[in-house]
Parts: C-alpha cells; structure tokens; sequence
C-alpha cells in the first residue's frame, strides 16, 4: 500500500501547557495569519494534513494535538472535560497569538470547542470556521444519577482501545469506517496516530477517552455562550454526514443556529463528517474565501 506525500512537510514543536506536554504540527510561513485548527474526538493534529496542503501558502496553520490525543501527553485522570480543553485553548491562542484576536478552525469536537471559546472570549477570536462540530442532543438535569453511575462502572471496568496487526491493517479499518478515504490517505493517518507496542500497532490516543463523560451536556449553557459570539462563523455541513442527519433529527435543532448573530452556512456534497479529508480542496477554498471577507480590520474586528 502506498502513502500520502504531503505537499507541504509539516513541522513540529512542543510546548507545556498547563501541566502537559503539547503536541502542535505547524505548515506554512510564520510570518503568515495564524489559523488555529482544532481536531475531532479520536483524531489528531495530522487529520489537517489535506487541507492544510492547500491553505499553507497563506496562512499559517497550528493544529495541537488535544490532551490525551496523539503526540500529546495523557491527562492522567478518570475522563476528559470540556472545562480542560477550553483552558487548554485559552492557553494555545496566548501563545500564539498573545496581543491579536486568532482565526479558528474546528472540525467536530474541536468545532464545537472554537464555538464555545469564541462566546466565552469573544474579544480573542477573529473569525470560526465550523466543520461538522454539530454539538450534541439537550440532556436534561434527571439523566445525571444515570450517567454517572454509568461513569464510575466504566471506571472500575476500565477502558481500552483496539489494537492492530500493523498500519495497513488500521488503514484497512479507518477505510472501512470512511469509505472515501484512499488507501494512501489511510495509511498516512494509520501511521501519525498510530505506534508501535510489542508486535502491535496501537493507536496514540488515551484509552481514557472511551469512558463516558460525567458531564452532562447541557444545552441551554452552550446556547448561552453561542449568543456571546461577536466574531463572523462558517457554519459548514457535509451532505452524506450520519453525524448531521442525527443532528437533524433533534427538535428545535436549526433553532440553535439563531444564536449566532453573524452566521453564514455551507453545504459540501459528496462528504461524510470527515469532509475535511473527503474534499479537502473544495473545503480549503470555503475556507480561504470565508476569511478573505472576515478580514480584520484595523480596530482590530472583522468585518464580513
């Protein structure tokens, strides 16, 4: 099986951020705007490799690795909250970019976490571009005593993670999980988020994540903060994504996209949720266009 060679070599540093050691995968001229790009649960900096072969020559994009995913360092505790990432990001955009706003990419979980992080700071973002980060069905207050019992079973049973003959044979299975990922494409992701154990390969990730969060999510506080956000938002949508069409399905679900006062939707058609490695030219140029007209202005705000 051949591999994926990236049109632009990324480039990586690593930083301590709030007691761990952090992962970022930089393409592109320093010199260049800082695009922020955020990963999705169970994923990694590297997913940004596609789109960010052809963002690279005017931006210069920053993917980290979240806590406890790939080159990162594990968290160390029973689960992963939405409080840690959100200070981890607050950390990551005064590294990068400590006296201007940021431009933010997501893609699922890191979608929804730039959407959270541009309503809680609203004066340190530029401008979100939200790839498939759909947020999750309302939970209400009485499903607690079940989720945390479920919580502490799962700790005490423990968690794990599937492990592989080799990186082909995980490529083998992310193809299967994504269909329109190529086999040379796969094997470039087996390879980044994967590493060998014994005469296994196993994923980076901290099995940890596969408990469940203690946490309910708790819609009405996102919507709070999503009325908080100032800065321009794509709001993008991949037509064949099971993730979308379960998003969908929830009652009052395109009322939650009122909140944002400056919104601006897209649709790519022929993509799943991973539209960002299924199409990632057509999703670079929604990219590079949306920030060409959220370009800041001298203030310091964008303007669309």
């Amino acid at each position: 099986m051949s591999i994926y060679e990236p049109l632009v070599a990324s480039r990586s540093e690593y930083l301590d951020v709030r007691g761990l050691r952090h992962h970022f995968r930089h393409w592109g001229d320093n010199g260049a705007p800082v695009l922020l790009a955020l990963h999705g649960w169970m994923d990694s900096s590297a997913s940004f490799q596609f789109l960010a072969d052809r963002l690279a020559g005017g931006f210069h994009v920053v993917a980290p690795d979240w806590r406890g995913f790939g080159r990162t360092q594990w968290g160390g505790g029973d689960c992963y909250e939405v409080g840690e990432y959100l200070g981890d990001l607050d950390a990551f955009c005064r590294h990068l970019s400590p006296s201007s706003p940021v431009l933010l990419l997501g893609h699922s979980m890191g979608g929804n976490m730039a959407m959270l992080y541009a309503g809680v700071r609203p004066e340190r973002v530029a401008a979100v571009v939200n790839l498939e980060g759909l947020g999750l069905p309302p939970q209400p207050a009485d499903a607690a005593p079940g989720r945390l019992r479920l919580w502490m079973d799962q700790i005490v049973a423990g968690a794990r993670l599937g492990d592989y003959d080799s990186p082909d044979a995980y490529a083998q299975r992310l193809m299967r999980d994504n269909p329109r990922l190529d086999a040379a494409k796969a094997l470039f992701l087996a390879r980044e988020n994967g590493c060998p154990e014994g005469d296994r390969w196993r994923l980076r990730a901290d099995p940890v994540h596969k408990i469940v969060n203690r946490v309910l999510y708790r819609l009405e506080e996102v919507l709070a903060c999503w009325r908080e956000i100032t800065a321009p938002v794509l709001w993008v949508e991949a037509a064949d994504s099971a993730v979308r069409t379960r998003a969908l399905a929830e009652p009052g679900y395109e009322d939650r996209l009122s909140c944002v006062a400056c919104l601006q939707r897209a649709m790519v058609d022929d993509a799943g949720h991973m539209l960002h490695q299924d199409r990632p030219a057509e999703v670079a140029q929604l990219v590079a266009d949306f920030l060409a007209r959220a370009a800041t202005t001298p203030g310091g705000r964008p303007t669309m």
